[in-house]
């Protein structure tokens, strides 16, 4: 008997252990959030050229990546394939019931409310994201993080505030493309492919773009690139293990970032949208 209440208190004691640990670890992630925030507009006037430069590449790509545009290129034809499958779907759809000239609606409505937000944070996460948490948790493994603070350099705003700037920096004319390219693909897929008036499709589109969805529609993207930008830095700013560490890294990373981004979207469309959708239809 008293072996089994001995274990039943070691396997408590075991339990509340690892609910610690976990309390103990989002403290630290939110300290190291509050510390990056805090610290960016300091990394940018202390680092201009670090901060110019991670612009550079996080929006056009180093290496074998910038052959084909970096960022930009990815969130680009990303963009494009989800446009293109709106006004087919649309076009479909809508066409079974006689009001296939309501596609114009569908790419100004679901584009800038849902599908862009949602295609843009998931090409951040797999580029930017991704190359963020690979190299800072490779300069962790090598120690380069550590030799930065023995030359008295403080990491967090040279290698993490930086970075997350000039991600705030590149994601307004890159979600700009996006949303343009969206546009563009529904456009060129509803008239040229399937011989809707151009007219006709242009004018439902521009009745129903509102210019307050595009609005919060940015801020959707400016509020997902910090958070995929601050996830991505912690998680490589605390790899360890080697390269294959730095590799779980990455995939943990990513997966959070892909969540978080989900998630933003759809708490964000239950605020703005959810009691009224400012969308009126009538015949």
């Amino acid at each position: 008997m008293h072996i089994a209440e001995t274990g039943k208190f070691t396997a408590t004691r075991r339990r509340l252990q690892r609910w610690n640990d976990a309390v103990d670890s989002v403290g630290l992630r939110i300290l190291f959030y509050g510390k990056t925030i805090a610290h960016i507009p300091g990394a940018v006037i202390r680092h201009p050229a670090e901060t110019l430069r991670l612009v550079a590449e996080i929006s056009m790509g180093s290496g074998a990546l910038a052959m084909i545009g970096g960022t930009a290129a990815i969130v680009g034809f990303m963009t494009l394939a989800t446009g293109s499958t709106i006004a087919i779907q649309g076009f479909s759809s809508l066409g079974s019931i006689g009001i296939e000239a309501l596609s114009g609606f569908l790419s100004a409505f679901i584009n800038v409310r849902i599908a862009a937000p949602v295609i843009a944070g998931i090409g951040l996460s797999a580029t930017l994201g991704g190359g963020a948490t690979a190299q800072i948790g490779a300069m962790r493994i090598a120690e380069e993080i550590d030799a930065l603070e023995s030359m008295a350099i403080r990491p967090i705003p040279y290698v993490v505030s930086t970075r997350v700037a000039a991600g705030m920096v590149t994601i307004i004319p890159l979600y700009s493309l996006a949303l343009a390219a969206s546009f563009l693909a529904g456009k060129f897929t509803t008239v040229v492919l399937f011989g809707q008036s151009s007219g006709l499709y242009d004018h439902y589109f521009s009745t129903f773009l509102n210019p307050v969805d595009v609005a919060w529609s940015f801020m959707q993207a400016v509020l997902i690139a910090m958070l995929v930008m601050l996830i991505h830095t912690h998680y490589g700013f605390t790899a360890s293990g080697g390269p294959a560490g730095v590799g779980a890294a990455v995939g943990r990373a990513v997966r959070m970032s892909l969540i978080m981004v989900v998630l933003v979207v759809l708490l964000v469309s239950l605020a703005l949208y959810g009691g009224n959708g400012n969308f009126h239809l009538s015949g």
